[in-house]
């Protein structure tokens, strides 16, 4: 990482918190889309820490093509770089709230790196926040190929 990318990812990951910090005290569901932003701009910038912070002990993900992981191996992957995004980007996105759980559903659309290959993902997506500690945490990630896409 160079240290342009360095001082952006810092820069990001501070908005992230601001976004967060503005919304606290808002509606849940305010919270929870707030999130979803910090999810895609820590994907797209390659920020294993704030990935990291956003997942619970117990997280499950599970997408297409790979074998379901645990929140070790995606701390792993996230945390070796060998997977870098030119786009992450989620739209159409609902979030669901029931006590300390919450439930968004949306659409994504991935452009990747990795090994020298660039793919294209065309996804929807269910993810599951359950609030923990007084923070909402992801425990499970479950996407699928958005019918209709290449």
């Amino acid at each position: 990482m160079t240290q342009n990318e360095g001082v952006f990812m810092t820069l990001a990951w501070l908005l992230c918190a601001l976004v967060l910090q503005m919304v606290s005290g808002s509606s849940p569901e305010a919270e929870v889309l707030a999130l979803e932003e910090v999810w895609d701009e820590a994907h797209l910038h390659g920020d294993a820490g704030a990935l990291e912070d956003l997942w619970a002990s117990d997280l499950v993900v599970t997408v297409p093509r790979m074998p379901v992981l645990t929140r070790e191996d995606a701390v792993a992957m996230a945390r070796s770089g060998r997977i870098r995004f030119d786009r992450y980007e989620s739209s159409g996105i609902h979030a669901r709230i029931y006590g300390d759980t919450a439930i968004v559903t949306g659409k994504l659309e991935r452009v990747r790196r990795r090994d020298g290959q660039v793919e294209e993902d065309h996804w929807q997506f269910t993810k599951v926040y359950q609030r923990q500690q007084g923070k909402w945490r992801v425990v499970a990630f479950h996407a699928s190929e958005a019918p209709g896409e290449p």
